[in-house]
């Protein structure tokens, strides 16, 4: 909603194509650029065992790739880089296919103080055959290296749509490299972003759960690792170099996105045509799909909703982008209605426009409770990018995270506006208003009480619950 005049319109048609229906010296020699503020990021592909013949390749790209993304890059392969003072110059560090023991105890040591002081880490295709008795760096890096079979093409399943690094990739990408096996699968520790069809090539061997990159948010820092990047053209070929840079803004934290582990969740629409069939236009305007899977507001004030089942107890996330000073919203615990200003007057409205007054802005429960507004700016990327959100619905309690960040957290004490049983609902909210969505799914929690519920209602000072911790980190 937004307090920009809209007047209530009549109902309108919904039209046809509307869905109701070369390395250089030694890091640590090298000065800072005066006046350089921006982000640095450090390239260390220092080799123990099997040397990659892509690494200058990998090297050059990534350079080239901060040339235009706006941040600098140093390359080594000098382990001496690795001492407190000097990585503390960097934003991110890149294991560009590092392999076997590449660091000491003391340079260990330095670097796990980097990581856990907030640093970035973004490993590239060897670095999981990199350290293998340092306990840190594997759950750094999410998965050991096991084994592959030939170089050879295969189709990638894109699990996230959200993050940098795959957001402009298609559900499917289609691309020749060496393909890892993984000792173990980094699924329930990581966030999963794309995953290999064991299906589409020879040699899986992970029983058709093949992860082939991720992120997290690990012991104070950042980590996004891919499995690819083995042959010479990998570092030439757009999207590739366009998922590297993905990973690298997000490390350096250019970009946010939610990097908890997700399982146990259902689409409610997927991308697809199908995945619509138990949705309801209420209300005028309507949203269109395009190739990609993305669904896009026209027209309104109207709403899409979810008929075909409400909900009691469940966390609900959904992608959403502005194009620009746009407005829509999420509505949740509704009954149902064709009417858009049933789910208004009895339900609840998790704001997306980002330049109203504080109660009705990004992640405000719209018209009721701001957002923390300081966590809210920090993980609101801008228009043009996406951002998720996870709204979560326990008995009374209605928790609002932006971005993997918990931005809001209220209570409900109105009986009209129950939680327990309600619908869920996306807002077209007028003609000049371009929001697009993608991705919703939901997963249904073990139902609470309400008293239990509404005990934990109000935020922490900080804008967080102490008992969060264990629940965030594990994408609950």
């Amino acid at each position: 909603m937004s307090t920009r005049p809209t007047g209530r319109v009549a109902t309108a048609a919904v039209g046809v194509a509307v869905l109701l229906g070369c390395v250089s010296e030694p890091a640590a020699s090298q000065a800072s650029r005066p006046g350089d503020d921006g982000k640095r990021v450090l390239v260390f592909s220092k080799t123990a065992g099997f040397r990659h013949d892509s690494i200058p390749d990998g090297v050059a790209a990534v350079k080239q790739l901060g040339e235009t993304g706006g941040f600098t890059v140093d390359a080594t392969e000098d382990a001496a880089a690795f001492t407190v003072g000097n990585l503390r110059r960097y934003d991110a560090v890149v294991f560009l296919s590092t392999t076997g023991d590449v660091l000491n105890a003391a340079q260990q040591t330095a670097f796990e103080g980097y990581i856990r002081r907030g640093g970035g880490y973004v490993g590239i295709h060897a670095a999981a055959d990199t350290e293998y008795d340092w306990a840190f760096y594997g759950g750094l890096a999410g998965a050991y290296f096991q084994s592959h079979p030939a170089i050879q093409p295969a189709t990638v399943d894109v699990e996230d749509h959200a993050h940098p690094s795959t957001s402009g990739l298609a559900e499917t990408w289609n691309r020749t490299d060496e393909w890892y096996n993984y000792r173990s699968n980094p699924r329930e520790r990581a966030h999963v972003l794309a995953s290999l069809d064991e299906s589409s090539y020879s040699g899986g061997t992970m029983n058709g759960d093949h992860p082939i990159a991720w992120c997290q948010n690990y012991q104070g820092g950042r980590a996004f690792y891919t499995g690819g990047g083995h042959t010479k053209e990998s570092y030439a070929e757009p999207q590739f170099r366009e998922h590297l840079l993905g990973g690298i803004r997000w490390a350096v934290g250019d970009a946010e996105a939610d990097c908890r582990p997700e399982n146990g969740y259902r689409p409610l629409f997927d991308g697809t045509q199908a995945s619509l069939d138990g949705w309801r236009q209420a209300g005028p305007g309507s949203f269109t799909l395009s190739e990609d899977g993305t669904l896009t507001s026209t027209g309104g004030m109207g709403m899409l909703w979810y008929a075909a089942s409400g909900f009691r107890s469940y966390s609900l996330k959904l992608d959403w982008r502005m194009a620009g000073d746009d407005n829509s919203g999420v509505f949740v615990g509704f009954p149902p209605s064709d009417d858009p200003w049933s789910a208004v007057n009895n339900g609840y409205e998790i704001q997306i426009d980002a330049t109203d007054v504080p109660e009705k802005t990004t992640g405000s429960v719209y018209g009721f409770q701001s957002a923390d507004l300081k966590k809210r700016d920090r993980a609101l990327n801008p228009p043009g990018e996406w951002n998720t959100y996870e709204i979560r619905v326990e008995g009374e309690r209605l928790r609002v995270y932006l971005n993997g960040v918990k931005i809001n957290d209220f209570t409900n004490t109105d009986p009209a506006r129950s939680l327990t049983d309600g619908h869920i609902g996306i807002q077209n909210h007028g003609a000049d208003d371009e929001v697009s969505i993608r991705d919703v799914r939901v997963k249904e929690l073990p139902a609470k009480s309400s008293a239990s519920s509404a005990s934990h209602g109000a935020m922490a000072p900080d804008g967080a619950m102490p008992s969060d911790g264990a629940m965030a980190s594990q994408g609950d």
